[in-house]
Parts: structure tokens; sequence; C-alpha cells
């Protein structure tokens, strides 16, 4: 089964891949020329449906499924932000270097080393006669410096809850046993065996 991913973020499309290993998973970006898509929902779940419409109208075919994937962290101290602007939280080209920077000097100003946050990912699949949406949460803690340089994002200053290292230093296994996205992503592989 053809599986078109509306993202062509390296990272995420890595991620989706080492866990659909039943799909044959293919980022848009090698079927069409990128193109931007406005995320101007008010939820995770808005932005993803957003996204997935967007790629499956744009492929113009009915024999494809695309999934879309809509994630951000969510700092306690922060009053929740950044939130759905996680991808953007230092400005609109910000790159994942300029983002973590940014989210650790926001928690530095707030006079704190740590808070309580989550990550979310919403992960939204669209065929020809149906759309869904499904959701995953990880939960811990963000500090306020970057420690470990694996996994990408805010990974290197976030630390699960049960542990005591970010996800920047932990081995990939274990944080796909935790992820966000490896939580929404085995339910959005219930719902592909539906389709």
């Amino acid at each position: 089964m053809k599986l078109v991913l509306a993202t062509s973020n390296k990272g995420k499309v890595k991620e989706i891949k080492a866990l659909c290993k039943d799909f044959e998973v293919i980022p848009y970006s090698e079927l069409m020329e990128e193109f931007e898509i406005i995320e101007d929902g008010s939820s995770f779940k808005e932005n993803a449906l957003i996204k997935a419409r967007a790629v499956f109208k744009a492929l113009n075919s009915d024999d494809v499924i695309v999934m879309a994937d809509d994630s951000g962290i969510s700092v306690n101290v922060l009053d929740g932000k950044p939130g759905i602007y996680s991808a953007r939280h230092a400005g609109k080209d910000a790159t994942d270097k300029d983002n973590l920077y940014k989210l650790i000097q926001d928690i530095k100003d707030k006079n704190v080393t740590s808070s309580p946050a989550y990550y979310t990912a919403a992960i939204a699949i669209v065929t020809k006669n149906s759309q869904y949406c499904v959701h995953g949460w990880m939960y811990g803690t963000a500090i306020s410096e970057a420690i470990g340089d694996g996994g990408f994002g805010y990974d290197p200053m976030f630390i699960p809850l049960g542990y005591d290292k970010t996800l920047g230093e932990l081995d990939d296994e274990v944080k796909k046993s935790l992820s966000h996205r490896a939580k929404a992503l085995g339910l959005a592989k219930i719902v592909l065996q539906t389709l």
C-alpha cells in the first residue's frame, strides 16, 4: 500500500518510515514539487487535516492514502506555548536549532530551569472516501539547556517521564517506544488496516 506523507521534514519521514515498515512510505516531495500549505487551524488536529487534504487534492489521484502529522511541544510555565507554533517558534524561516534555543531562552526568562511539558502528535489520514485523525502524547520535563545530539527538534531539551536523560541522549529504540508520534502512528496503523 502506498502511503504518501504530507511532509518533507527529514526527521519526521525517517521516524514514520521506521514505524510503518508494512507500507511503502513516500514523502509527497518525491512525487511533485513542494508547495506551501497554510496551516491556519487552531489545533494540531485541524492543521494535520489541512495538510493531508491539500496534498491529497494536489496529487489528483484516488489511489493514494495521504498521511499528515502536526506535532509540537507545550510547556506549562509558558502557558502551553509554543504548541501549534512549535515549528516556527523562532520565526517563519527558523531552523530546528533556532526554535530549540528560543524555547530554552523562554524558559530561562521565567527564572526557572525546568517545567512540566508534553508533546502532542496529531496524525491525519485522507483517502478518496474518508478522513481520520488520531493523537498521541508524551509527557515529561522541558529543561533550560540542550543535552545530547540525537533526535531532532526539541529532543535535546526534553526529558520523558520516568527517565533522567533527554530524548537527545536516549537510544532511538527507547525513544520510539515513548514517542508521541509512535503512539499516534500505532493508532494510525489500526485505521490504515481498515481501509
